[in-house]
């Protein structure tokens, strides 16, 4: 067992055998040494934060911006670490989707159509989807082979066993993209985290004022399945993780543009309802990486990965 995975297997046994406030308590004292040392990951996100705010926000009171979204993101971690130990009530509590969004995605699924849900890294994405299996309703995503392979493995091991199918992004039996088609038309629930491409060849997007790229799997699936199309927003409020819904998005017309402009043209409008979000809850949009395709490439791989990319 590397030094990684050494890492990876402390923190969820600690984080699993501690009370949670004194958990929590330790996280957030970690946040605040990272948001004080000033790091990689921690100026990346200040970039980017200041890019959602605009220039006009005063350095101190972006400053604790960033302190905040720095204890967002190790809340996040806390609590993924902690989810295998929690019962499906903890689930269910400790996760909280709109009304709205409750009573569209149930509709989806009882009539068999499955959907498509475009998420941003922000929130925890992995309590919303413990939520979803808990709720009873099918869901499948797919996640990177984190280096290690064991740590993938490990990764793997804790989604599956909170309900979640995850189809690897390369290396599979079949393309995931293929059996996302399956899954959806079969009902399923796919949630698709969408607001930074990893691959250099998503689409080109703007997003804040900005040029970006974003990956073309949901706009693609939702295209090609004709599956009901959702952006979620996410966000924390001090109880629980929460969630909103936008949507369905129209899909275009299948006769007005060739299969690559109609994916561009769904895919900015995944963008705009995901900085709509994220303007609303920039403390809790975890992007520690380089996002735009005009900011220079510092970033040392000193911040941990996102545990699943969701990409297609």
């Amino acid at each position: 067992m590397n030094l990684t995975e050494l890492g990876y297997v402390a923190g969820w046994r600690l984080a699993r055998a501690l009370p949670r406030p004194v958990v929590a308590a330790a996280f957030s004292a970690g946040a605040d040494r990272a948001h004080r040392r000033g790091g990689p990951g921690t100026a990346r996100l200040r970039a980017n934060l200041r890019r959602v705010v605009g220039p006009d926000l005063p350095e101190a009171e972006l400053d604790a911006l960033v302190r905040r979204g720095m204890r967002s993101y190790a809340r996040y971690w806390m609590e993924a670490f902690r989810l295998p130990a929690l019962s499906r009530a903890q689930i269910l509590a400790g996760f909280r989707l709109d009304p709205a969004g409750v009573d569209l995605l149930a509709a989806d699924v009882a009539a068999g159509r499955g959907a498509v849900v475009a998420l941003p890294h922000a929130g925890n994405w992995d309590a919303a989807g413990a939520w979803v299996a808990a709720t009873g309703w099918p869901i499948t995503t797919v996640a990177e082979r984190l280096k290690p392979e064991a740590v993938y493995e490990r990764f793997l091991a804790f989604r599956q066993g909170l309900g979640m199918e995850i189809l690897p992004t390369h290396g599979g039996d079949r393309p995931a993209f293929d059996v996302l088609v399956d899954r959806v038309r079969n009902g399923t629930v796919v949630p698709l985290l969408a607001d930074r491409d990893l691959s250099a060849r998503g689409v080109e997007v703007e997003f804040f004022g900005g040029r970006t790229r974003m990956p073309a799997g949901p706009a693609l699936l939702a295209v090609r399945t004709g599956a009901p199309l959702y952006v979620a927003s996410m966000w924390y409020e001090p109880d629980a993780a929460c969630a909103s819904l936008e949507g369905p998005l129209p899909l275009p017309d299948p006769d007005s543009a060739p299969l690559d402009q109609r994916v561009r043209l769904l895919t900015q409008r995944i963008a705009d309802a995901l900085a709509a979000g994220i303007a609303r809850h920039p403390e809790d949009w975890h992007m520690l990486q380089r996002m735009w395709l005009d900011q220079r490439s510092t970033d040392s791989g000193a911040t941990p990965p996102a545990p699943v990319t969701g990409q297609a």
